[in-house]
């Protein structure tokens, strides 16, 4: 376990405010206004007017969920702890109780987001906590989340996070042993290239786009590896399905951040190199200089070696949605205003999740995406389902073609409605008798800025043509939908 004194961590907070790099307003609350004049310089880098409609108020959302995703760095455990221990005498003198003598108690399942301080984007936790009471007293059980989520509030990485909410429960509940184990998912790092040319990765929405891994901590009775502590609480953890082996030997984890991953794959030449559309080099030092102020602002110190190259890579993770005035190009076919120059060369032989039934409804379904909500500047990913009516000769457009209008129209800042619009009636322009989309998506801002709301999902549907006036013809897309499911 990794070593915290959480009395040092006390020294550190001023009446539950961290001393140091902080920025203070009126009131004593976090000055956000260092982190929108921040964002606005990034929106700008991206190509965009921070005065439009639906921009205007995104530094202040920004500023806002880095506040509330950072309290942690303003609250103390003690103040959460104290007053919330229990006198719980067991049978065994000096031991506690919960469920029998000294007994194991577990909250499981708890769902919690933090920052990753690599690349500033928040991911997910599920923690699972567990204690040994001592000293004939019980805690409250709310607080063993209570506290995690103070270490989760703050720009983290996995293991440190276990390592800090286990020292921190152990140093102030004084039980005869702590464990923690995390299960945490990052969004991954899809560049515009690696978008267009993948289509054939997976395309299950709950689990798309993350990478995972878990870690765990333990004090006291739980320092032993092979204890029957940890025999405990492992099983205890099966009857949830959460699986992980008796073996509890800790691995090292290098590079948990993705794009950090991807430098250190590319700098040991293999792996594939972050594009060079994507990348960010001296071009851009005024988005590198606004990110480094964000650090600043929530109280960070832009030097410490975990934080170096962090500004640089959240800067490359916006300019994968930069604004540009692209074309779509699809197999060597330009789309404008005019539609497609070649309609014929597009019927191409169908393949992976696309359908065709007798009523001349084709089918492309769990086509996967990735966007930037442009009010918060956080992505949402999730998969796109096209139906569209074309004569019954005509066999379907090929699967990579839709995939690539997705990856098109996902590629920069966005909101889920306008997504969802663009790519109905870019399909619109190739089939003459009507499209459907319907797009379902997970939102990093439903986990964020104090929603956590980790398992909400959207769906939105835009319908042109025939669709809109025959239900008959909605109603079998929409099965088909939900049969791709069973």
């Amino acid at each position: 376990m990794g070593a915290l004194d959480e009395g040092h961590l006390d020294e550190e907070l001023e009446n539950g405010v961290k001393v140091g790099f902080f920025d203070f307003g009126p009131g004593g609350d976090l000055d956000t206004s260092v982190i929108e004049d921040a964002v606005k310089v990034l929106l700008q880098g991206l190509g965009e007017d921070p005065c439009r409609e639906g921009l205007r108020k995104t530094p202040l959302r920004v500023a806002k969920a880095f506040r509330e995703g950072t309290r942690g760095y303003r609250q103390k455990v003690k103040d959460i702890i104290q007053g919330a221990l229990f006198p719980e005498a067991g049978l065994l003198s000096g031991v506690g109780h919960a469920g029998g003598a000294g007994g194991l108690v577990v909250v499981r399942d708890v769902d919690l987001f933090s920052y990753c301080e690599s690349c500033l984007l928040p991911f997910k936790v599920q923690c699972h906590v567990g204690y040994i009471p001592s000293g004939q007293r019980v805690v409250g059980l709310s607080k063993l989340s209570r506290v995690a989520d103070v270490f989760a509030k703050r720009l983290q990485d996995p293991q440190r996070l276990a390592n800090e909410v286990c020292t921190a429960l152990h140093n102030s509940i004084k039980p005869a042993g702590v464990a923690v184990f995390l299960q945490c998912r990052h969004i991954q790092f899809p560049t515009v290239e690696k978008s267009a040319q993948d289509s054939s990765h997976a395309t299950k929405i709950d689990m798309q786009g993350w990478s995972q891994v878990s870690v765990w901590s333990g004090s006291g009775v739980f320092e032993n590896e092979n204890s029957d502590a940890w025999g405990d609480f492992t099983t205890l953890m099966q009857l949830r399905g959460v699986k992980r082996e008796r073996k509890l030997t800790q691995p090292a984890i290098q590079c948990w951040c993705p794009l950090k991953s991807q430098e250190a794959l590319a700098c040991n030449g293999h792996g594939y190199r972050v594009s060079s559309k994507a990348g960010v080099g001296l071009s851009q030092p005024a988005m590198i200089a606004a990110a480094t102020s964000i650090l600043h602002s929530l109280g960070e110190d832009p030097l410490r070696k975990e934080l170096l190259g962090t500004p640089q890579r959240f800067v490359q993770w916006l300019m994968n949605f930069k604004r540009c005035n692209l074309e779509l190009k699809l197999n060597g076919l330009n789309y404008g205003k005019t539609g497609p120059t070649d309609f014929g060369l597009m019927h191409k032989k169908r393949r992976g999740d696309g359908c065709y039934d007798q009523n001349g409804i084709h089918s492309e379904l769990n086509l996967p995406f990735l966007s930037q909500c442009e009010h918060h500047l956080l992505p949402f990913h999730g998969v796109v389902h096209i139906g569209y009516l074309c004569s019954e000769e005509a066999e379907a457009i090929d699967r990579s073609i839709l995939q690539s209008i997705v990856d098109f129209h996902g590629c920069k800042l966005q909101v889920q409605e306008r997504l969802t619009r663009q790519i109905a009636e870019t399909a619109a322009s190739m089939f003459g008798r009507g499209v459907m989309v319907v797009v379902e998506a997970n939102h990093t801002c439903m986990i964020s800025r104090g929603i956590e709301k980790v398992a909400s999902s959207t769906a939105t549907i835009a319908v042109i043509g025939q669709f809109s006036t025959d239900p008959a013809a909605k109603a079998m897309f929409l099965n088909a939908i939900s049969n791709s499911r069973v």
